[in-house]
Parts: C-alpha cells; structure tokens; sequence
C-alpha cells in the first residue's frame, strides 16, 4: 500500500502535458520574420551587459583576460542555442524552457524551470535599473543623489536617504515596464534600438583599434606603483599582472559572470505561434544572433581593456567613461545617449518573457488563478507585472549589481541545463502515434513487456526508438547529471587535484569513467529518424557538455547568491506541493 502510495506520487510530478493542448491556441494573426527575430535577439542580448560588465568583471576578475571571458561565455551560449534550437524545431507549437520541460521530462522539472526563468527575469530587471540609476548619477556628477541626500536627511534614516534616489528611479523604470506598446510598434523600435545599438558598438570597437595600447594587455607592478596604486612588494587586489592578472581562477569566474552577456536567445521561442516558419526561423535565428552578439562583446571587451587600465573600468557608465580618458569628449556623449536609449527601449520588452509564463503556469494551475488576470486592453497578465515588480523593487535595496548580475545567471543557466537534457532524452524517444502526446512514449500493446538485460543496453536490436530503449536513455540521462553536478563538485577543488592527493584523483578518474560508460550506452540506443531542419550535431556529447560547463558556471557563483536561490527554490516549492500538484490542469 506504501509503495503504491509513492508510486502514485511520482507519476504525479514526472506527468506531462500534452502538445495538443497548446496547438489549439495558434494565433497566425502576427507573422514574424526570421530578421525580426535576429532583431528581437540582438536588442535582449545587447543591452545592460555590454555597460556593465567591464566595470565587474575586467576591474577585479580577469584583466584583460575579459576576452578570454567573453569567448569561453560565447562557446558554451552557442551549445545552449543549438539545443534550444533542435527542440523549438521539434516543438514549434511552445515556447520558453518551462513548456519544453513540461512536455518532454515532466511537472516537477518544468516548475524548476519556471521557478528559475522567474528569478532571472526578475533580477534581470531590477539590474537595468541599478544601472541606470549609476549612469543617471554619474552622468548628473552625483548631483541629484546629494540634492536629496540634503534635502531629506535632517528628517528620516540615513538608509532611506542612501537608497531613496534608487526608489524614484526605480518607480518611473518600473511604470514603463508595463507593455503599453503594441506588438507591430514594440517590433519598430526594437529594430530602431538594435541599428543603434550596432552603429555605436562598432564604434567603439574601432576606437579601440585606432586609440588602443597594447601595453595595457601586459601591465607590471612598476605600472600600479606610478599610478599610485601599490606601494607594497604585493600587487594584492590588482593581480599579478599581465594579460592575466587574476589567473585561471579569474578567467572561469568572469566567464560566469559574462554568461549574462549571451542571455536573451531564449525569447525568441516565447514568439514561436508569431512566427512565420517556425521549424526553420527560430533555429537559424538563434545562431546567427548568438554569433553577432559574440562577436560585439569579444570587440567591445578587447578595445576597453587595450583602451583603458582595466583597474579604472568602474561599473555603470563604463563605456562612455573609456572616451573621457583618452581624451574624445563628443564621443562620450554619444555613446551615452545609445546607452540611455538602449536600456529605455530594453525595459519595455522585459515583462514579456515573465509575463507569458507566470500566465502559462496560472492557466495549467500550477500557480495561483489570480497571477493570470489580463488587462483588456493590452492582454497584459497585471497582477503579475505588478507582483513581480515589487519584487524586482525589493532586489534593488537588498542586492549589489554583482549579486543581481549573477542571479540573472543562475536561472538562466538551470534552464539551459534542462532544455540540454530535454533535447537529451526526446531524440531517444518513439515516434508518436497520431494523436499521441509527441513527449511521452508509446506504450507497448504487446502481451508481455521488453526485459532489460546487459546485452539490450549496448546492443538493443531495433533501428527505431522503443519504449524500453526510451526509459533507458530517460534513467541514464537522470543519473548523467547527478554525476556530473558530482564531478563539478569536486574539480572546485582544483588546487587540491593538482597537489597530487591519489583520494581526490582516484574520484575524478571514477566519475569520468561512470559518465563515459552512461554516455555510451546512450549513444547505443536508437534514436528518432523524423527529419527536422535542424538537428544537434554529435548527440549525446554536445547536449552532456552543455550542462557539464552550465554547471561548472553555477559552481562559481558565491555562496551568498545560492542563499537567495534556496530561498526562492523552497519558496516555490511549498507552492508547488500546497498547490499547484493538487491543481494542476494535466491531473
């Protein structure tokens, strides 16, 4: 009676939704092209990042090695986009990773995600807003923060008054959240924004070329004692010098916090039912942003460093602070005006992506019916914008710009991670019967159902998918993560590896060899021969190499970002079993 009690309970949280569902919600009035969402893309990816990256990441992670940051962050986006573009191909009737994990591996996994996507939309936010706050003061001289400083000090707290500034910035960013453009002229602007976008980068990457000093690559400690900024034997936070100062350490955690850059691909799958040809726009258009966007930052990020010191790289107006040192003034003001108008044009496409799934997991009755009420004449879900407004609002006062640039990352990267492993586990799934849910298995009629053996592992007889062959790939894919969470686990131990310990090798060398043997009997299993426009090249190892760096990026983020994320995951968790598990549309 117990274990049928558990087993009840399991099949409730692995359930699926089916496709058929969401195909009945097709709506072909808008018709997007694959340019608009290369242009849709580019303006997400293209926005906060690119201004304040430099001033985190470069002045106290990796040097000049910021580069090098960006290109390592480049590589692992571009595993994450080829699988996000294999199952939106397969898929192109969903869009976001919580309705790709809830067709494909089940409830549990697709509350994660959403709980996931939800924080980093959030924080994503709240950190357009710290930046623009800094900009906003630098560029006034500080002049309005001291103005209310004075004004007000005599007669409230000293906390209030260091943040009220934030407050009435952060109240007029979060009024303009709110949609209230229609999607052709969103769709406008967004092309405006993005020309202008491109036009000032590629200016300032060819500012770099013309005004930049390659001894800024390779700076020595008789550098930061001219300056007056080390008069010890020690360089101590400056680094060590040279083009990687802060050393490989350095390099793996600004490629962590850089992933943030590359964010923003995910959007284009939220507009699949807008788009045109689904199976191949979205798919083309992932990559192509994904490599302009890489492009942008590696140019950008090269000519800050070879423009600038990277020790005076200071976050918010990092950009326009480079043009002030080396002396071209008109071209501070113009990079600026970009920059205002790009994170202005960026926050009125930010509670999209949120909205649309905070009113996906409300219609499924995964949340609560009230987060779903639409605002008539904009079909804006508004009880969420302003819920999750106050919440991002929240995040200002209590967060600094690096901890809300790694939350954004956090979430985006286990989302990545569950869209590998749904790509993971669908390829080696049945083909569906028609009417069948294209996620789930088909059920063996037969009399008697397959028994696993050793031999069916590696060798299990059928060109086709099985239902057998599906639940094998399905268990070692499940373990393959727990593995490589484990091995990631233990390679932040890396001083400790290369001092020789035999214990902590023998474990690196045990879980290579476990992940090797679950991938090869994956690799052994048949998998699905319907065409699709675009495929993952090298199944499984792209897809268990994308998680494998997904989770090496989460292992860099400090323990005061995973508070907050435990916090937020019980949070979402206790709603889940209270309930969405009791509610939920699939029951």
């Amino acid at each position: 009676m117990l274990c049928q009690t558990f087993r009840r309970f399991g099949q409730k949280l692995v359930r699926r939704l089916p496709m058929e569902h969401q195909e009945a919600e097709t709506d072909t009035a808008i018709s997007l092209s694959t340019l608009d969402l290369v242009v849709l893309s580019i303006d997400q990816m293209l926005g906060a990042g690119v201004y304040v990256l430099a001033g985190e990441v470069a002045s106290n992670q990796a040097g000049p090695s910021f580069v090098i940051c960006f290109l390592v962050a480049g590589l692992s986006s571009i595993l994450a986009g080829l699988c996000y573009a294999e199952i939106s191909a397969r898929i192109p009737h969903y869009g976001t990773a919580y309705l790709y994990s809830y067709v494909t591996i089940g409830e549990i996994w697709a509350f994660i995600t959403a709980w996931s996507l939800i924080i980093s939309y959030v924080a994503d936010t709240a950190m357009v807003v710290w930046t623009w706050h800094l900009a906003f003061n630098y560029l006034r001289e500080n002049q309005f923060s001291q103005a209310l400083h004075e004004s007000i000090a005599p007669h409230v707290s000293r906390v209030l008054t260091e943040y009220l500034d934030f407050f009435v910035v952060g109240l007029v960013l979060f009024l303009m959240e709110l949609p209230i453009l229609r999607k052709s002229h969103f769709l406008l602007v967004s092309r405006v924004v993005t020309v202008v976008k491109l036009l000032i980068l590629s200016f300032v990457i060819i500012s770099g070329f013309i005004k930049g000093d390659l001894h800024n690559w390779k700076l020595t400690e008789e550098d930061y004692i001219k300056a007056g900024l080390n008069e010890t034997s020690s360089l101590g936070p400056l680094g060590s010098g040279g083009f990687v100062p802060f050393g490989f350490e350095g390099i793996l955690r600004g490629a962590a916090t850089c992933f943030y850059a590359f964010i923003g691909f995910d959007n284009i799958v939220t507009r699949a039912k807008e788009v045109q040809n689904p199976q191949r726009s979205i798919p083309m258009s992932i990559v192509v942003s994904l490599f302009i966007c890489f492009l942008v930052y590696f140019g950008v990020s090269a000519s800050l460093t070879l423009m600038m010191p990277y020790y005076k790289l200071q976050p918010g107006n990092t950009l326009p602070e480079t043009f002030l040192h080396i002396g071209w003034a008109p071209a501070y003001y113009v990079v600026t005006f970009g920059f205002f108008c790009s994170l202005s044009a960026l926050i009125l496409g930010f509670m999209l992506p949120i909205n649309q799934v905070i009113y996906k997991m409300a219609m499924h009755g995964l949340l609560f019916p009230v987060l779903a009420w639409i605002h008539t004449g904009t079909y804006t879900p508004i009880m969420a914008a302003v819920v999750f407004g106050i919440v991002a609002a929240m995040m200002i006062f209590f967060f600094k710009l690096t901890d809300l640039l790694d939350l954004r990352s956090v979430g985006s990267l286990i989302s990545y991670s569950l869209v590998a492993l749904c790509v993971l586990i669908l390829r080696y799934q049945p083909e569906v019967k028609k009417g069948g849910n294209e996620a789930e298995m088909q059920e063996d009629n037969g009399p008697a159902a397959q028994k696993l053996t050793l031999r069916k592992l590696l060798f299990p007889g059928s060109s086709t998918p099985t239902p057998l062959s599906g639940r094998v790939v399905y268990v070692c894919s499940s373990l393959l993560v727990l593995l490589l969470i484990l091995l990631c686990l233990v390679l932040i131990q890396w001083p400790v590896l290369f001092s020789g310990d035999p214990v902590w090798i023998s474990v690196v060398v045990m879980l290579l060899v476990l992940i090797t043997g679950l991938t090869g009997i994956i690799w052994r299993q048949p998998q699905r021969s319907s065409p699709l426009y675009f495929k993952v090249p090298a199944l499984p190892i792209l897809p268990v190499l994308s998680i494998f760096v997904n989770v090496c990026f989460m292992m860099q983020m400090t323990t005061g970002i995973w508070t907050p994320v435990s916090i937020w995951m019980l949070i979402g968790f206790a709603t889940y079993f209270a309930y969405g598990i009791q509610q939920s549309l699939v029951a």
